[in-house]
């Protein structure tokens, strides 16, 4: 695990903390938190850290879609959950 790994799995824990119950719906949480915790412990982008990744992107698209978030902030939160996990 690098520093940049484990300061994105910090990003994306305040993100939840910040965000979570007002713009997440709790299994919406849950996936984000699952994926980090999948992309964290990789040690290569094997096939569940790509299906983590995948879901997450998933999960931006829909929030992008329905009007509940902006396209900068699911494309950041995708983002940032993708960095906590190898190259």
């Amino acid at each position: 695990m690098t520093a940049e790994r484990s300061s994105a799995y910090g990003q994306v824990a305040t993100l939840l903390g910040d965000l979570g119950p007002a713009k997440l719906t709790p299994s919406e949480q849950e996936r984000i938190r699952e994926a980090a915790d999948e992309l964290i412990f990789a040690a290569r982008a094997d096939a569940r850290a790509r299906h983590a990744l995948r879901d997450v992107g998933d999960l931006g698209r829909h929030l992008e879609a329905t009007g509940r978030w902006s396209a900068p902030r699911a494309r950041r939160l995708v983002a940032t959950v993708g960095a906590c996990g190898p190259a």
